[in-house]
Parts: C-alpha cells; structure tokens; sequence
C-alpha cells in the first residue's frame, strides 16, 4: 500500500511539474500578441520631452498619470479607487526656514556660522542652559547634569548618523546638542554646504514636526563660534576634554547660556498612484498585483544642452510593460479566458523619492493585503548592461525565492517552458553591496511578507541623466522580457492552489 501511495504521489508531482512547464496554447497566442509596436508608441510618449521628466509631484508625472489612466479606461480595466484609477498622496516637501542660534546678543545664522542637521520646529525662541560635555564619554557624562539642558560636545568624527557621543547625549535627556567636528572655518564650509545641499526640497510621507509638535535636531557649530560659548578658546577646552576623568576639568568649566530658534518650511505636494484593476473568476477575491514606477527625476537645474532626463528604461520601460500587460488580459478576458485572480495593474508615484508610492499603498491598500497573493514589479527592462553587451536575452530576476519557494520554481519552470532567457541572480543576494532587493517598489509587499519577483534589467552609463532616451530601448528584447513576465503572471492567476509565503 505505502508503494502504491509514492507511485501516485510520484505520478502526481510529474503531472504538476508538467502541467507547469508544458506550454499552454491559449497562454501562448496571447504572449505572441505582445506588441512591439504598442510598446515603443506608448514609451515615446511617456518618455518624451513634453513628460518634463516625471518628476513627482510636478506637472509631468500629472500628464503621465493621465495618460496611463487613460489607456487603463480605453482598454476597460476597472478604476478601484472609489470607482477612480487615482489614488491621491500627500507628500511633504521640507526646506531650512528661519534658524539661527544667539549667544548674547549676536546672532548666528543656519549655513553660515551653524549648520542645523535634520529637521524640526522650535516653535520659536528657546532659551536654555549650555553645558560642555568634552568627547561625551560616559566619564565625561558623570562630571555634568545634561537633562534639559543644551550641550556642547567635541569629536573628529565627520559623520553623526551612530555618533556614540550623540547618542549617549540624547539618552542622557539633552534637549538641543551642539557638535564641533570640523578643525578650519574651511571644513566647517564645505561641512555646511553638503548639510545645505542634502536638506533642499526633500520629501516625506509623514508630516515632519510643526510648532505644535516641536523638535530639534542638532547644531554643527564652527570652530570660530565655539569659542565665544564659554569664554574659553576652543583648544582650552579640548585640553580641558582630554584631561583625566579625576581632574574634574569638564565640571569645572562654568556653564552658559544659548538661545536658538529652528523652523522648517512644509509644503504639501500632491501625487497619486494609477491603479488598473481586472477581475477574476471564480477566485477572484485573491489578488494578483503586477507594478512599475512611473515617475523619474524631472529637469536639472544647472548644465547645457538636454536637461531633461526622460527615464525612458527608469523606468518608462516598467511602466509601458505594464500597461501592454493589462491590454493582453483584457483581451484575454474579452475572449473568454479571463484570469481566476484578480489582476492589479498599478503605476506607482514617489520611487524615486523614496519608494512613496509604494509605500503608501501598503499602508492604504485597495485590496486587503491578506488577500494579496505576489507582487511582480518590473523596474528598467528595456536596456542591455555592460555585463551581458554580448549575451542572449537575459533579465535579472530579484526576490522570486525570498518568501515563497513555490513561487520561485513557477518562475523558472515558466521562463524554461516559453522563452528560455538567461536569468541572472547576480542581485538577488540581499548581500550585494548594491542592496536591490530593498531598492524598488516589491520591497514595500515583500516587508510585509508578500511574494515578489522584481524584473531589472541592470545598472548603464545612461542612468539618471538625460540620455537615458527612447532611442537608446531594444525593444525586440524589451518585447521577450515582456512577454515572460506575461506568461509567469499567467501561470500565478489561473493556477488551482495560491502562492503562499513558506519563507521569513
């Protein structure tokens, strides 16, 4: 009996195994309908000049956004948003406003003699007692009372991102921490200018600190300024930092006062993710989601000649895959072969900003994420890197086996059964010093435990600039890659049993 059972099981696992990788015929003439030409038209568009290079929030990604809603409405797909293709986003835009520190009567602006790091709101004018802490040792901490006070601290260190000195300040319940790293007023400017450029026109999704809900960061102060802090030259404290924990040389120093302000001007701006929604048969309360960033990074501000960076592979290529993708179902379905899952086609916004888009989803999903059965993100397919110039068809494949083995032997078995490309998992080690895995719109499903496969097509000298154009698109190869994730998505939507995560 036990002999008869494995005979079956054996015959079972062949069958399944075949049923996987045998080419279906219906599968097969909708992936032969792929076309080229709808890809190369609609990437022209996309990818264009008048798209001002997507930038979120600005008036490209709108038009771009219009036009994939467009296209979703001409080819019948849903609009899942409360019967809309648009979920709306708000991001937060955050620049320096006014703030300075005073020390007596002089004051001393952000940029300029201080360099504020991070963002905050004082909620105006603060005073508060200034004490020296030297290196901010743990010795150093026992010899002074920090707690609600503002702090001086000195160190070499350039970078202040795990400063144990600036984390020892905060545990210890300083209030405003001041740090002096750089030796010249030279240092301290070139400091100050990466500070000033870093903090231009940076984007959140929450809402940073109002004067309702104050905080403050840190100051970088200039050699210059530090000795006007406590009436002692710079080196006298640095003597007085390194002097032995017994001498009591930092509590002796008497301690100051500092008065600072620090703002931080919001802007809301407006953004939205285009979603296309296909439904299923009879197991269509599960939900198959197929995505690709539409925005890119606008217009540069300084240069000659083209400034317009179109993103047509960043990820254009995503983007215009996408929507040929939710044609080919559509029409599949118009003809009888509908999938079983739904299917969500969805252009995200805010990727390159720092996956928002994405993001926002997941916190807001449309379809529960319980019911979400894998995420297939595709983000820049339409270009060769220098590693495979001379190689046949490859893509890279990202993600497939980090949450579902099922779903990464599917992926295999399907590419093998159709197309046959060379996939690479050069990427997919989560150790990889380019860290791609965590770097596009999957990571969002994947953190929280939904399967993906991330599609990429590698790294090329045209990446975020300006000649990254339609013209540079193999589109006879954008077309395969296309085509297999069409047929790995059709094997996920109309199989019996659902993917399921078996991996953490």
């Amino acid at each position: 009996m036990k002999r008869k059972f494995k005979l079956l099981l054996g015959f079972a696992l062949i069958a399944g195994t075949f049923r996987v990788s045998a080419q279906d015929s219906v599968a097969q003439k909708f992936g032969n309908a792929i076309s080229t030409a709808a890809l190369k038209e609609n990437l022209t568009i996309l990818a264009s000049d008048f798209m001002e290079g997507r930038e979120t929030g600005k008036r490209g990604q709108k038009m771009a956004a219009a036009f994939i809603q467009a296209h979703f409405e001409d080819i019948g797909l849903a609009g899942p948003v409360n019967g809309g293709y648009q979920q709306p986003i708000s991001l937060y835009a955050t620049t320096p406003g006014e703030t300075y520190i005073k020390i007596g009567k002089d004051r001393y602006d952000n940029f300029k003699d201080i360099a504020h790091y991070g963002l905050g709101n004082s909620g105006g004018e603060v005073t508060l007692p200034l004490v020296f802490v030297g290196n901010a040792t743990e010795a150093d901490f026992n010899q002074v009372d920090v707690k609600d006070k503002a702090v001086l601290l000195l160190t070499e260190n350039e970078w202040l991102t795990g400063n144990r000195g600036v984390s020892l300040a905060r545990a210890k319940g300083a209030k405003v921490i001041l740090v002096s790293n750089t030796k010249t007023k030279e240092d301290f400017a070139t400091l100050s200018n990466q500070f000033k450029n870093f903090s231009k026109g940076s984007l959140t999704l929450s809402k940073p600190a109002s004067e309702e809900n104050p905080r403050v960061g840190l100051f970088i102060v200039s050699p210059q300024i530090v000795d006007k802090l406590f009436g002692l030259t710079i080196e006298k404290l640095k003597k007085a930092a390194a002097a032995a924990p017994e001498k009591n040389a930092i509590k002796k120093i008497k301690p100051s006062e500092i008065t600072f302000k620090v703002s931080t001007d919001i802007e809301t701006v407006k953004t939205e993710n285009v979603l296309g929604y296909l439904e299923g048969t009879d197991k269509k309360e599960e939900v198959v989601v197929i995505t690709a960033h539409f925005d890119h990074v606008g217009v540069k501000t300084t240069g000659t000649g083209d400034r317009i960076n179109n993103g047509a592979d960043d990820d254009g290529s995503g983007t215009v895959a996408v929507m040929e993708l939710a044609r080919i179902f559509s029409e599949a379905k118009k003809e009888g072969h509908g999938p079983r899952r739904s299917i969500l086609f969805m252009t995200v916004t805010g990727e390159e900003k720092g996956l928002f888009g994405s993001d926002y989803y997941t916190q807001h999903p449309v379809f529960p994420l319980a019911n979400t059965v894998v995420d297939l993100n595709i983000d820049m397919i339409g270009r060769k890197d220098p590693q495979h110039k001379n190689s046949p068809p490859y893509l890279y494949v990202i993600g497939a086996d980090k949450l579902s083995t099922e779903l990464n032997t599917l992926s295999e078995a399907t590419n093998k059964a159709y197309l046959n490309l060379v996939f690479d998992y050069t990427y997919n080690d989560v150790n990889h010093p380019d860290r791609l895995y965590y770097r596009s719109d999957h990571w969002n499903f994947a953190k929280n435990n939904i399967p993906v496969i991330f599609y990429f097509d590698g790294i090329h000298e045209d990446y975020h600039q300006p000649s990254d154009d339609v013209d540079k698109i193999e589109f006879d190869l954008l077309t395969k890659r296309v085509q297999c994730i069409f047929y790995t998505a059709w094997e996920i939507v109309n199989r019996d049993a659902r993917i399921r995560p078996d991996k953490k």
